[in-house]
């Protein structure tokens, strides 16, 4: 993906893998072409009868889902001098906070550049795949225990700390939001036997033990499977690693005179005892750093809402998590029953035949998942009065899912570094219409 100049795909949807990481690196993205046909191994794809070649031209839109045959001239867009008065007027209007989701320093600058007021969502996932250190994590997952799992870890613990350094530094003091890993670990290993067999010899492994580990990780739901607050709840060697990365970046910038403010977030809870427990060792990690280091810094722990029970018991887990972010894709997905990688499939025809006004992975549903996410807010303040609230799912980029979050009285959005722009503007237009609202526009 990083060196596509664009992306096209058969499968998934607008909150698929594959779009949302997309749009986080400002890649033009069509996901979810269902009338594609791919013939891989003969090196083509085919729709409605027309044949492309490996090696042919294709033009993407990626705002309409359109795709040409052949070459069309673009143009790249540029900011100037009118672009950052009329912003200028968006932040005189605007009262909800606009963060992005990044997971690197070039994410960060773009968000930044565009106004981010901080991060609301760093994958800590997307670093572990970086360079050499899939090896490291390859071996991590692969370990028969804990004490080859913790030497694993040690590889890691430098290049995250690096990478945490790097976002902190680029965002001078504004609010970073971390992810604690999230994806079950079976998408770290390979799946075709030929890159089986190359890491299994870079391993020191025979390729039937690798293969038989892969095997072992394989789930028939990974995506309502070991992942989340799971992984740090049966392997608490990882988040003992990742947050003593975050927190040794945080020391190290905090004596070179930077106000770091580190958010962690717990992703995938469901119960209290699930954010009490991580908490437990989160607070732990921050302070052995603070007394290794002679240093005092603030940080906050938190959640991600992303399971229908948790809005449901928001007042008990407000009571260890000092701010929610609501991760639409996930809720949605869970609420509706609605796979995010596979509802391409019919949606359309729901749409068409007037079941649902409009996909709710682009556009919240607001008199089901936003209900929830009421909930879930109303009951989390009531537990704790100062509690942090946002989303940092893709709907932090929509302008009438940004509505109902400045109606519900959210403190922020987070969406994709070049969504930033859209977001602040519908931030201030939804402060307008609520200024100039008659009664006739409420739903």
């Amino acid at each position: 993906m990083a060196a596509a100049q664009g992306i096209l795909t058969a499968r998934g949807g607008m909150t698929s893998h594959a779009a949302v990481v997309a749009r986080g690196m400002g890649k033009c993205c069509v996901a979810g072409a269902e009338t594609i046909k791919v013939f891989e191994d003969k090196q083509y794809f085919e729709v409605n009868g027309t044949q492309v070649k490996k090696g042919e031209w294709i033009t993407l839109d990626g705002s309409t889902g359109e795709v040409f045959v052949g070459q069309i001239p673009v143009v790249d867009p540029e900011l100037n001098e009118n672009f950052e008065t009329f912003m200028s007027w968006v932040n005189d209007f605007k009262r909800l906070g606009i963060r992005t989701n990044a997971d690197t320093p070039k994410d960060s600058e773009v968000a930044l550049s565009f106004g981010a007021e901080g991060i609301g969502l760093c994958r800590t996932e997307h670093m572990f795949f970086e360079g050499e250190r899939i090896k490291s994590v390859r071996k991590m997952i692969v370990s028969s225990n804990e004490d080859e799992r913790r030497k694993a870890l040690l590889e890691l613990l430098p290049m995250q700390r690096k990478d945490f350094y790097e976002i902190f530094k680029v965002m001078k003091g504004l609010p970073v939001t971390i992810r604690l890993l999230d994806p079950p670990l079976h998408e770290f290993l390979p799946t075709e036997e030929e890159d089986i067999k190359e890491i299994a010899t870079e391993m020191g492994m025979t390729f039937d033990e690798l293969k038989s580990t892969i095997i072992s990780l394989h789930e028939m739901n990974p995506m309502l499977g070991h992942r989340g607050c799971r992984l740090s709840i049966t392997y608490p060697e990882i988040v003992e690693m990742q947050a003593r990365a975050i927190f040794e970046a945080a020391a190290d910038l905090t004596k070179e005179g930077y106000d770091i403010q580190p958010e962690v977030m717990v992703p995938l809870v469901g119960s209290l005892m699930e954010i009490k427990i991580i908490r437990e060792k989160i607070v732990s990690i921050a302070d052995e750093v603070m007394n290794e280091k002679n240093l005092k810094f603030a940080y906050k722990i938190g959640t991600m809402i992303e399971v229908p029970r948790a809005c449901l018991i928001a007042d008990k887990i407000a009571r260890e998590a000092e701010f929610f972010s609501f991760g639409t894709n996930d809720l949605t997905q869970m609420t509706y029953g609605f796979s995010r990688d596979d509802s391409g499939k019919f949606l359309p025809a729901y749409i068409e035949q007037g079941i649902l006004a409009k996909d709710p992975f682009a556009t919240l549903d607001i008199g089901g998942v936003g209900e929830l996410i009421k909930t879930g807010f109303e009951k989390g303040r009531k537990t704790r009065k100062d509690l942090k609230v946002g989303i940092c799912g893709e709907h932090g980029g929509d302008p009438k899912s940004i509505e109902f979050c400045h109606k519900v009285g959210m403190d922020y959005v987070s969406a994709s570094p070049y969504r930033v722009p859209v977001a602040r503007l519908a931030a201030a237009q939804a402060a307008i219409m609520e200024e100039t609202d008659t009664g006739e526009n409420k739903e």
